[in-house]
């Protein structure tokens, strides 16, 4: 009798112990393997050339390089079958809705039960998505919330890509000059962006685009 072939699943995220731990985890769940393992974003892109597509990805949100939300992106546009499962510390609305946004199937939490990850993976292979009770708690209290004036995880859900990259590089030490040479654009066209973010934001200052940008998860401190 045929042996079933078993469901291939690659692993990113920049924690390596907890990588590995993780694969192990994956594999003594018999129907799963880890055939690669990557850093960060960058990595994953070259490892799966090397290696061929997994059918699953557990992807971290928070990776130097490239992190979750670019790579699940990116897994989108050049690999729609793979479906990604994010993986996060955080619980928080903004990081769900980004993420599935980015088109990830499922979200859990690094400190799940290794029962609620077979689940996860499961649910993804079989159905295409997992909706843990977390995730669908925060979805809809989001949505409920989606109609107030001041709600911050709709005007997250709002940003473009590129305003999302310029809010990330406002929060390092980078002139608005260089974050304009670095993203290829013009001063003034930084500068609209900058512009564009305080009225979405409703703030007057750079400080308040990185205590905004740390606070819904965007950048890690």
């Amino acid at each position: 009798m045929k042996q079933q072939q078993k469901i291939k699943v690659a692993l990113a995220d920049d924690h390596v112990l907890l990588r590995k731990g993780l694969a192990g985890v994956v594999d003594s769940f018999g129907d799963y393997t880890v055939t690669f393992e990557a850093d960060n974003g960058r990595h994953f892109t070259e490892q799966i050339v090397k290696h061929g597509e997994p059918a699953i990805v557990l992807m971290d949100i928070n990776m130097p390089e490239m992190d979750g939300y670019a790579t699940a992106q990116w897994i989108k546009q050049h690999h729609p079958l793979i479906n990604v499962i994010a993986l996060s510390m955080y619980d928080n609305e903004n990081a769900i809705i980004r993420m599935f946004k980015a088109g990830a199937k499922g979200y859990i939490l690094k400190d799940s039960e290794p029962p609620e990850l077979k689940k996860a993976l499961d649910s993804v292979h079989q159905k295409g998505y997992y909706y843990s009770e977390l995730v669908t708690g925060r979805l809809i209290h989001s949505i409920n919330k989606m109609d107030d004036t001041d709600n911050e995880v709709k005007t997250v859900a709002d940003l473009n890509d590129r305003e999302l990259d310029f809010l990330k590089y406002a929060c390092t030490e980078m002139t608005y000059k260089e974050i304009a040479e670095k993203m290829f654009l013009s001063p003034r066209t930084i500068d609209g962006y900058r512009d564009a973010l305080f009225e979405k934001l409703q703030l007057k200052t750079r400080v308040g685009l990185v205590m905004y940008a740390i606070k819904n998860g965007i950048v890690t401190i």
